[in-house]
């Protein structure tokens, strides 16, 4: 199927899918990825303030479910990794801002950071993109590019903690 014939009164009639196209987002015609993401802002903004370990454990839960909502997704889409499923920007970027400063400048330079290395998949991500397949592919690759700008951010703030904000 193809996500020109999916509207968002479809979605509604399957919860999964609802999520697995970022509640919506993932209809965008063009960077369904990049918009993706910009759903994950508002979630973000509204788990900041949670204990460490809760976040933590938030995000372990969104992307265990995060298998079978993009596989599931995937399948009612008839395709192996759909742009239009987006779940995995949302956990990759939820990954991304584990334990970020405070502020608005640390999310936007989570966005710009966890698309970075989501459009570019240097090594490893990459080879999880191509050698992983099914609901798992589709989560690990975006996984790992949370990982890479969660890195880069908690790099930035510990070497220059007054540079930018």
């Amino acid at each position: 199927m193809s996500t020109s014939h999916v509207n968002f009164s479809e979605l509604l009639k399957r919860p999964a899918c609802f999520l697995g196209l970022g509640f919506g987002s993932g209809l965008a015609p063009k960077a369904p990825g990049t918009f993706g993401t910009l759903a994950a802002i508002p979630l973000y903004w509204l788990m900041q303030d949670l204990p460490l370990i809760t976040y933590i454990s938030v995000v372990v839960l969104a992307f265990i479910a995060g298998i079978w909502i993009c596989q599931k997704s995937a399948e009612w889409l008839q395709q192996d990794d759909p742009s239009a499923v987006v779940w995995d920007e949302i956990v990759g970027y939820l990954i991304t801002m584990i334990a970020a400063p405070s502020g608005w400048q640390w999310m936007v330079l989570g966005f710009v950071l966890f698309r970075f290395f989501d459009i570019l998949k240097p090594w490893p991500i990459n080879l999880a993109d191509k050698a992983i397949h099914g609901g798992l592919g589709i989560m690990v690759d975006d996984v790992i590019a949370g990982i890479f700008a969660l890195v880069v951010i908690q790099w930035l703030y510990h070497v220059f903690p007054t540079m930018m904000w």
